[in-house]
């Protein structure tokens, strides 16, 4: 249960950070965050809650990284459902709390409320292809990161702020692509609130693309890397 616990604070905090960074500070003409703002925010979820809760629950936060890890052998089979609801009621419970803070101003608007889209509901215009492959390509990356950060073999002390700047770096790449998800969880959160006609419609690309890539991932890191133990 503490695990669980864990979990869910972890994805809480992920959601109200980086998506409350896209949906409160990057809206400003001259003294918003901008992508790269809202990028370092989630990167920092993450280095934040590694160190907070990593050595409680692994701080895995998302769907697609437990599977991922699941797939490389890292993690036990039996956790991976109620992980995974954990962390998508972490989400929801996250967005539900940024929504009570939006919904304060007089004259609010929810809209996209950071929300996961392609085509028209894409920052840059990119259709469903080139969302896939993005999504797909970030996570498999984001689960090399973290399957290598994390290895019995790599440096000790050092995973949470890897895998944070890994992060980082792929909403830096991918924001303009899809509002980077990487993250079924936060996708999810977002899409129950947001107020445009594409959110839930176009919310299974998030879910299967993300979990594609960190299956690959998985696989992969384990043909490379074999010789390591379940945590």
């Amino acid at each position: 249960m503490k695990k669980l616990v864990a979990e869910f604070i972890g994805t809480l905090w992920l959601v109200l950070g980086g998506c409350g960074s896209a949906v409160l500070a990057a809206a400003y003409p001259e003294l918003g965050i901008g992508f790269a703002g809202v990028a370092l925010a989630f990167g920092l979820t993450v280095v934040t809650m590694a160190y907070a809760i990593g050595h409680i629950s692994g701080c895995h936060l998302n769907p697609a990284v437990s599977i991922g890890l699941c797939v490389g052998g890292r993690f036990n089979k039996k956790e991976l459902l109620p992980y995974i609801i954990a962390q998508v009621m972490g989400g929801i419970a996250g967005a539900a709390i940024l929504y009570a803070i939006v919904s304060g101003k007089e004259g609010f608007s929810i809209g996209g409320f950071a929300t996961n889209g392609f085509g028209e509901f894409s920052p840059g215009g990119y259709n469903m292809t080139s969302a896939l492959i993005t999504e797909i390509v970030m996570t498999f990356m984001f689960l090399i990161i973290i399957l290598g950060a994390t290895h019995s073999k790599a440096p000790k002390g050092m995973a949470g702020l890897a895998i944070g700047l890994g992060l980082t770096l792929i909403h830096l790449i991918s924001i303009p692509v899809t509002n980077t998800s990487v993250n079924p969880a936060r996708s999810t959160s977002q899409a129950l609130f947001a107020q445009t006609d594409g959110a839930l419609p176009q919310l299974w690309l998030f879910w299967v693309a993300p979990i594609i890539g960190a299956i690959l991932a998985g696989l992969v890191y384990k043909l490379v890397s074999p010789d390591d133990k379940i945590d």
